[in-house]
This record gives structure tokens, C-alpha cells and sequence, in this order.
């Protein structure tokens, strides 16, 4: 992996905007994504979610990631979320999260952290859960971000979303 790359990951609850702001930063940049490999796995359940499928989801978003990282041409790429949502989401519906999701959690480091405000009307989705706990859970990425010690700037905004992300990664860039 080639440690000159700049991970620069997108968070926050449900329907704010992550993925589409992901693909546009990497447009923008001209520069590789990772997608949120849950999506996928989730799509294909037939049951519900157990904490065996957060493990699942746990090593399919870092191979991903890693799959990403290991053709990347540029000097940075963007994360549609990362494993840090399987805490999150192992901690509010199993009220417990997968011992290697805590040991990966200081292993693995992102530069930047956009985290998307709940500003955003919700969209449905038959993969969301949670339309009436977006508070508490932008509430939760704040105590975990700020647990992990990271660099993050919040992002809001309806139609200058993009450009609100855009500025804070140039505002990033400029002083790393």
C-alpha cells in the first residue's frame, strides 16, 4: 500500500449525502472512490443483520479499500464511510461491537474526515433504518471521531454540499 495517499473519508448518519458527495469529490479530484461495500453486502441478505454480517462488512469495506488503494494513481482517494460505521452500528443494535472492529480501529488511519450534517431531508431507502435518530446518531460521530483523536469538519448545506466539501479538502490539503 502506498503510504504517500491521502484517505480522506466521508461519514455521518444515514441519507446525508455521503455517497453522493464521494463520487463528486473524486470527480473533482480526478481521483479513485471506495464504496461503502455495506450497501452491497446488505443488499443481498435474506435475513436480518447479525453481528456475524457486521465482521462480514467489517473485512469486505477494508479489502475494498485496500483494492482501491493498491491501483491508485493520485495522491488521494475518497472513502464512501468507513469500518468505523460497524461500531456504530454493532453498538446501537447489538449493544456490543466485534472485538477485531476494536482492535482495527487505531490500526488503520484516515487523514481527513468529512462528516455530512443532517441538514438533508431523508430519502427513503429499504437499507436505512433509523430516519427519526439522525441527531443521535451525528451526535455519535462526533464522540467517535473525537475518541479516535481525528481531523474532521462538519459539511451541511442543501445545494453547496459539494462545494462545502470541497473547500474544507482544499483547506485540508493547503495545510498538510
Amino acid at each position: 500500500m502506498n503510504r504517500e495517499i491521502k484517505k480522506i473519508a466521508i461519514v455521518g448518519p444515514e441519507s446525508t449525502g455521503k455517497s453522493t458527495v464521494t463520487k463528486d469529490l473524486a470527480k473533482h479530484y480526478q481521483t479513485l472512490w471506495v464504496p461503502e461495500y455495506a450497501r452491497y453486502y446488505c443488499a443481498a441478505l435474506t435475513e436480518p443483520c447479525n453481528l456475524q454480517d457486521e465482521v462480514n462488512m467489517f473485512h469486505g469495506q477494508l479489502a475494498l479499500e485496500d483494492s482501491i488503494l493498491a491501483i491508485a494513481d493520485k495522491p488521494l482517494i475518497f472513502c464512501d464511510t468507513t469500518f468505523l460505521t460497524v461500531k456504530i452500528w454493532s453498538d446501537e443494535v447489538f449493544g456490543q461491537t466485534p472485538a477485531i472492529v476494536l482492535d482495527a480501529l487505531p490500526v488503520y488511519h484516515y487523514d481527513f474526515y468529512l462528516l455530512m450534517d443532517i441538514d438533508l431531508p431523508w430519502q427513503e431507502d429499504p437499507l436505512r433504518d433509523f430516519p427519526h435518530k439522525r441527531a443521535h446518531f451525528l451526535n455519535t460521530w462526533h464522540q467517535e471521531l473525537k475518541v479516535l483523536n481525528a481531523q474532521y469538519q462538519v459539511i451541511g448545506g442543501i445545494k453547496e454540499r459539494t462545494s462545502n466539501a470541497i473547500a474544507a479538502v482544499e483547506q485540508f490539503l493547503n495545510t498538510t
